[in-house]
């Protein structure tokens, strides 16, 4: 492969990289570098993320500027604050020898009047979020109606999260003869239909298939019943001793919901959402950065800027809404060459969503089962005894020797060793000793014939509990969703009675609702959910009057990491919680 000096970049630019230890270009810079400085040319360039896209179209931006006018010439635009504030640091650092260029970040969170004062200043480069932006032009704060080139960067998260029509202002405002560099992971429909509306005749680039995944990442599913959702993610975490990962959740409150739980079970983790400030979003980063937090749960849109090399585990607790969100996903490991892997946590009835997502990444996912207690111990204790070899010795350690040799006196090397790694051992061994296969295959599916279950169309419920219980309609089809974890209108019919009702789902969530309520208990007695056959329904009117709503999280099994006493992590024994009126 070329050197970056084979691809025409100029002595300054060379010297910031030599100084930076980039040797060998990535596949997209080596192809689009080349192409963006022989010509003024419009560019779509496919990419995965984590492969030097930033160098990609910054190395030749900043060899196209002329850093002695102080005209903004060039507008990049990236979905998130941390990916603008990122991209303006690499820029910075690509152009650290060429005197009198300036980047400036733009941004949501910080002082309007103060960015543009920096513009004011003189700012070659503009570097923005497109809601700052369009807010920017709006003020008349700053000026773009002479820039050269407009590149956008991740193109298809900007659109996935409702900038299309902040884009499209944006780009209105701009120079018809400027130049436009697209980058993007994937090519949806509205990013085609903003090259097609913005670009003329762009040269095209992809790396590995169009909407491939990077071939550095692992694609594992492990499929559970929705109840153990929870319970498998800890497993893996203590299959991986030495993970650090991203964890995907599909709303703010679920991502800080499973942080929590991480946190009290004695995991080192921390939750990254929409709801956080600034100063907490940024709290959160560097600790993650600095490997402080070895488990970040994460909304998509709140992950955009997460730039981290060495992620090990990608682990979707749920899966995204839209399938292409799983190629940015798995996109946070595997990073500059290296390996990782992206698990996801999945039931039965997502199966098909696998499905689809090999079609998107070209790659297949390996089904695997979700460790046992036993060998989760197995792979503590030799991990621990790696650990030990490993150490390095602090001789600080030796003045203390004599009185530790003098309390060891009377134990033999293996009775000592015997010991030493019970330590560790123990607390891993009493808490999965009872513990049950978490594989939601071969598990019993309520009193139903499986056989007899609908492959398509809805079906209908009968469940044991009703108004007797302090259920109406509305509070019966919340639970409903929360404990199964499924979307707002996935549950529907909802027909109360007094000491039992009936609900209906489509077909395709039949297996995991039956095998949720297999063991189920509310009170101390059995919650059942069999295939009804009855075919009317409809949800009724909203009784008046308070309801029970089980918390499905206050059971859920302390960890091993916590120190605090472990429960079956089998056991399903749900107290009731009424609600107020």
């Amino acid at each position: 492969m070329s050197k970056f000096t084979d691809l025409g970049l100029n002595e300054a630019l060379i010297r910031a990289i030599e100084d930076m230890g980039f040797e060998t270009p990535s596949d997209i810079q080596q192809e689009a570098i080349p192409v963006l400085l022989e010509k003024e040319t419009d560019l779509v360039a496919l990419a995965q993320t984590g492969t030097g896209k930033t160098a990609a179209f910054g190395f030749p931006l900043i060899q196209k500027i002329n850093e002695q006018s102080r005209t903004t010439q060039g507008l990049i635009l990236s979905p998130t604050r941390e990916l603008c504030l990122q991209i303006t640091q690499e820029l910075k650092n690509y152009s650290k020898y060429i005197k009198g260029l300036n980047v400036v970040a733009i941004y949501g969170g910080a002082s309007i009047t103060e960015q543009a004062r920096e513009i004011k200043k003189g700012a070659q480069i503009v570097v923005a979020t497109p809601g700052r932006m369009q807010d920017m032009v709006n003020r008349n704060l700053v000026d773009i109606t002479k820039i050269e080139y407009c590149i956008l960067d991740e193109a298809d998260e900007m659109l996935n999260m409702g900038f299309y029509e902040d884009i499209t202002s944006i780009l209105s405002h701009t120079p018809q003869e400027k130049n436009t560099w697209l980058f993007s992971a994937t090519m949806p429909r509205e990013v085609a239909r903003i090259a097609k509306e913005f670009m003329y005749d762009p040269a095209e680039i992809t790396v590995g298939s169009k909407n491939s995944g990077s071939e550095n990442v692992q694609h594992e599913f492990y499929m559970v019943f929705g109840r153990d959702r929870y319970l498998a993610l800890k497993r893996l975490a203590d299959a991986n001793p030495d993970i650090f990962s991203v964890i995907f959740c599909r709303t703010k409150r679920d991502t800080q919901s499973v942080a929590e739980k991480l946190i009290e079970d004695g995991y080192n983790a921390a939750a990254l959402h929409g709801d956080l400030s600034q100063n907490q979003r940024d709290l959160v980063m560097k600790s993650f950065r600095n490997k402080q937090i070895q488990m970040l749960v994460a909304t998509d849109v709140a992950a955009r800027g997460i730039d981290v090399d060495d992620v090990t585990h990608v682990i979707n607790y749920q899966l995204p809404d839209e399938v292409e969100t799983y190629t940015h996903r798995s996109g946070r490991t595997g990073r500059a060459g290296k390996s990782g892997i992206s698990m996801v946590i999945i039931t039965k009835s997502e199966i098909r969503k696998i499905k689809a997502i090999e079609k998107i990444i070209k790659r297949r996912f390996e089904e695997k089962s979700i460790p046992s207690g036993m060998e989760i111990c197995e792979i503590q204790m030799y991990h621990l005894a790696n650990k030990v070899k490993e150490t390095k010795i602090n001789h600080e350690i030796d003045k203390y020797l004599p009185a530790i040799e003098d309390v060891l006196k009377d134990l033999d090397k293996e009775e000592l060793i015997k010991k030493m790694f019970s330590v560790e051992f123990t607390r891993f061994y009493n808490y999965y000793k009872d513990t049950k296969d978490l594989k939601a295959t071969g598990q019993p599916v309520a009193n139903n014939n499986p056989a007899d279950i609908p492959n398509d169309g809805d079906v209908r419920y009968f469940i044991n509990v009703g108004e007797r219980d302090g259920y109406d309609w509305r509070s019966l089809k919340d639970f409903l969703k929360e404990t199964l974890d499924l979307g707002r209108d996935d549950v529907f019919k909802v027909d109360v009675k007094e000491s039992f009702s009936f609900f209906n789902t489509d077909a395709a969530h039949a297996e995991t609702i039956l095998g949720f309520f297999t063991d189920f208990k509310v009170d101390g007695r059995f919650v059942n959910v069999e295939i009804s056959n009855k075919t009317g329904g409809g949800g009724g009117r909203e009784r008046r009057g308070g309801f029970k709503k089980r918390d499905n999280n206050r059971n859920q099994q302390r960890g091993p990491r916590s120190g605090k006493k472990p429960q079956n992590d089998g056991n399903r024994n749900f107290k009731g919680r009424r609600r107020n009126r």
